[in-house]
């Protein structure tokens, strides 16, 4: 009777605070969404898939250097790997470059001087980053395309000039595009660090005689060093992953960068080579992001940087504010009015860049009869575009939902557990899809999930894989929310809770979910926008029935029917735009006061 009473003791106390508990069952769950993807995709670079034991000579499941040698070493490595992995490092490098130009100088304008409308511009110049990188492709296409692929005429051929090659696809407009569109990242990392730095230093500097350049040189850049190269790792991450771009811009003149050779390995049905290719992204990918870490911690030990005390002086540009004004005014219209422009324009043009009023129509929009094989009616009366609209809204938006959720949970145990081992495997592990790029996540569901795996059937051609997939692939933003919420809650309002009687699901609705409602949103609206607008992990997912607007806009693509891709485009941009300043306005803040690092 006494061990019955113990036991009987211990549940209730286990029912009043079953946090470990609660930990056990989220370490279980990601580890089967987020570790077991990831470790299977391993073992596949490494194992003899079923259509390659004649090539190996190796019957299936055994271990082998096959797909390595086929990789790295055979006839056909240069096309698959080593030249898709040339062109990822220049447009990678050309990018950071570029936007190293453009957005110091635009971060410091923004930061410490006088610039003129620099509200306005604290979120205009980040308008790039709100929105889809490919749409800036489209855009690219819709004004440099040539006859090379064929569909309809661009701007400059409407206009009579023919553009060579090199301008219309490939790496000039590549690296340009990915160059404007993560700007943002120099302009809010280093702006912030900027901010946050106390200008006596260089009153100090300045009255013993060191001038301007040795200031710069030895004073202001190496404290503003780390936020560099972290936002330059950061670009280096990102254009390791970016599919959309590669695949509007390169593909059809045979430009292969390392997301484009991994996509045509999966859509071959090449399991394992493709396996060992996003294996090498994950690993480039995951240094990256490990350097920016390390410089993060590093960039906390110059304490006067946001000292006590600190000062943060504003530069009078005097003869300099409308140059300065006109430099800004000039990356916003290039890197974002304009595309956005001529993708609104084209979808009302019957001819791309004939401006004769003829020209114009809303076919592309409401027509009833718009001539094409596979669209025979304006987008907005297009039945398959609302069906895939509203794929999109509840796939999504499911993700989004479950992502904030768990995210919530995971603050709560990281927060309240006392088994530090559950709390430390939920860090990393919800971490952990940060460090794989969209595509090659995508390629480690596809070897989860293509067959019956533990509990689950196959779930390849279901919309469960993309709602899973999804969900998985924004835990770092959620999680992220949670932790940092539940990090700042204090104990006490539970304690007055469970004090009056109050159960684990009451305290958890009644005062953590209502004091942690900004970090809820959070974990919902950051994975519910950028899921809305990402591609590399929907591309390889999604299929017939199952699509999102990303994908059915890449169809509209491939079949050339640009004016309406582009509206899809368009409604995306709007969706995306929408969703990020209805964020910002509900959590009460502002992109130009930092940037989310994935």
């Amino acid at each position: 009777m006494q061990g019955l009473g113990r036991s009987l003791y211990h549940l209730r106390v286990r029912n009043q605070d079953p946090t470990t508990l609660i930990g056990i069952v989220l370490v279980v769950l990601f580890g089967y969404l987020i570790a077991a993807p990831i470790f299977l995709l391993v073992t596949d670079a490494f194992v003899v898939q079923f259509a390659d034991q004649g090539r190996a000579g190796q019957p299936m499941g055994e271990l082998t250097w096959y797909y390595v040698e086929r990789v790295f070493f055979s006839r056909i490595s240069m096309d698959v790997f080593w030249r898709p992995l040339m062109h990822t490092a220049l447009i990678s490098v050309s990018a950071i470059a570029i936007a190293l130009t453009v957005g110091v100088p635009l971060g410091w304008l923004m930061s410490r001087t006088d610039l003129p409308a620099k509200k306005w511009f604290s979120t205009a110049l980040i308008v790039p980053y709100m929105l889809p990188s490919w749409t800036f492709a489209l855009a690219w296409l819709t004004l440099f395309k040539n006859r090379t692929t064929g569909g309809s005429a661009s701007w400059m051929e409407s206009l009579g000039v023919t553009p060579p090659d090199w301008l219309a696809y490939g790496f000039l407009p590549i690296t340009l595009i990915l160059a404007l569109h993560y700007t943002p990242f120099f302009i809010l990392l280093f702006g912030n660090a900027l901010r946050q730095f106390d200008s006596s230093l260089e009153d100090a500097a300045r009255s013993i005689g060191a001038k301007r350049g040795t200031i710069a040189r030895k004073i202001i850049l190496p404290l503003m060093l780390p936020s560099l190269v972290s936002a330059s790792t950061l670009i280096f991450a990102k254009c390791l992953g970016d599919f959309g771009v590669a695949y509007i811009l390169g593909v059809p003149v045979g430009f292969d960068v390392l997301a484009t050779s991994l996509f045509r390995a999966i859509s071959t049905s090449q399991t394992g080579m493709s396996a060992l290719l996003a294996l090498t992204i994950v690993i480039l990918g995951s240094v990256s992001i490990f350097i920016d870490m390390y410089l993060l911690r590093q960039a906390r030990r110059f304490v006067v940087i946001g000292s006590k005390g600190s000062m943060n002086r504003t530069t009078a540009l005097r003869g300099w504010r409308l140059p300065a004004f006109g430099f800004a005014m000039s990356i916003f219209l290039i890197s974002a009015f304009i595309p956005l422009m001529a993708l609104l324009l084209t979808t009302v043009m019957k001819v791309p860049g004939v401006f004769a009023l003829s020209n114009f129509t809303l076919d592309y929009w409401i027509g009833t009869d718009v001539g094409t094989t596979a669209l025979k009616q304006g987008i907005l009366l297009t039945p398959e575009f609302w069906e895939v609209t509203w794929n999109t809204l509840w796939i999504v938006g499911s993700a989004a939902l479950g992502a904030g959720f768990l995210g919530l949970l995971v603050g709560y145990v990281v927060a309240r557990t006392e088994a530090k081992s559950v709390a430390t495997f939920l860090r990393q592990v919800t971490f952990l899809p940060y460090l794989v790029p969209g595509i090659a996540f995508a390629a480690a569901y596809l070897s989860m999930f293509a067959v019956p795996r533990g509990p689950l059937p196959a779930l390849y051609g279901t919309p469960i894989i993309l709602v899973l997939a999804i969900l998985a692939d924004q835990m770092p933003f959620a999680s992220r929310a949670g932790i940092s919420g539940m990090m700042q809650l204090g104990r006490d309002p539970e304690d007055a809770a469970r004090s009056v009687g109050a159960g684990f699901i009451r305290r958890l609705t009644s005062v953590v979910v209502p004091i942690q409602k900004g970090a809820l949103v959070s974990g919902v609206m950051l994975p519910f926008i950028s899921g809305i607008k990402g591609l590399s992990l929907v591309v390889v997912l999604a299929v017939p029935g199952t699509e999102v607007l990303t994908t059915y806009a890449l169809r509209l693509v491939d079949y050339g029917y640009s004016q309406a891709s582009n509206a899809v485009v368009l409604m995306i941009c709007v969706i995306a735009f929408g969703g990020t300043m209805l964020v910002q306005r509900l959590t009460k803040s502002n992109l130009s006061d930092g940037l989310g690092n994935k």
